[in-house]
């Protein structure tokens, strides 16, 4: 009996924690939740629950380091832009270098003046490209703006490549996720915003962040009138980037 006791509490812990200690909905947040122990029903002897009990405590003692620190916030940053301003937290206790390097990035006014280049209504708003800082016209729309920059949108970055962190973290709407070629280990400055849940992309792409503030401009910046390539008509830039 005592060792079923020790069991349940163990139990109870692991639920308690996957409820309160990661920053995602439950579908979504650390091991303990995404990947619950299963127990053979049959097997009730004293010895094997002890065994249970002690593993089940262990593993989310595990989970509980990984987490983010209680009490600890997360960095943020807002991405202020022609439509308003989102507001992120930064996952770094997930993707640590990812942050990292956004935020170096940002302090040295990397993104400042850029557009999102890419926009697809229900999946993505991309940015991150400095090409993206010269290709519209006058008016800030297509018509009249440089054709030959326009070609080089979505193929910049900052010269080097990030290794990937790829995590249980999901991409819904709002997390901020890092664009690739087909080499998992080149990102470097895109990075898109999820406009709904992509399951597809789950552990392919590293996530590093989640939208806190800003939602209508985000779903304002989805929204947007695009032409073939999924290029915005009208620009959507993308004033700064800062650490708050």
């Amino acid at each position: 009996m005592p060792e079923r006791r020790m069991l349940a509490s163990a139990v109870l812990y692991a639920c308690a924690y996957s409820r309160t200690a990661a920053p995602l909905r439950a579908v979504s947040q650390a091991v303990v939740a995404s990947r619950p122990v299963v127990m053979n029903a049959l097997d009730t002897t004293p010895a094997t629950l002890s065994r249970r009990a002690a593993a089940l405590v262990a593993v989310t003692a595990m989970s509980a380091t990984t987490a983010h620190a209680e009490g600890n916030a997360y960095p943020r940053m807002v991405i202020e832009t022609t439509q308003g301003n989102m507001e992120f937290e930064l996952w770094d206790d997930v993707a640590p270098k990812h942050v990292k390097n956004i935020l170096t990035l940002a302090k040295q006014g990397f993104f400042d003046g850029q557009a999102f280049h890419r926009i697809i209504p229900g999946f993505v708003i991309q940015g991150g490209d400095p090409n993206t800082k010269l290709g519209y016209g006058p008016g800030g729309t297509l018509e009249g703006g440089d054709k030959s920059k326009q070609r080089t949108w979505g193929r910049g970055g900052p010269g080097y490549n990030v290794p990937a962190e790829f995590n249980e973290r999901l991409h819904e709407f709002g997390v901020l996720s890092m664009a690739r070629s087909a080499d998992p280990n080149s990102a470097g400055s895109q990075f898109f915003v999820c406009l709904g849940r992509l399951t597809s992309l789950d552990n392919k792409y590293t996530v590093f962040g989640k939208l806190t503030k800003g939602e209508e401009v985000l779903r304002k910046i989805g929204a947007a009138k695009t032409v073939a390539g999924d290029i915005p008509e009208t620009r959507q830039g993308i004033q700064r980037i800062d650490q708050l």
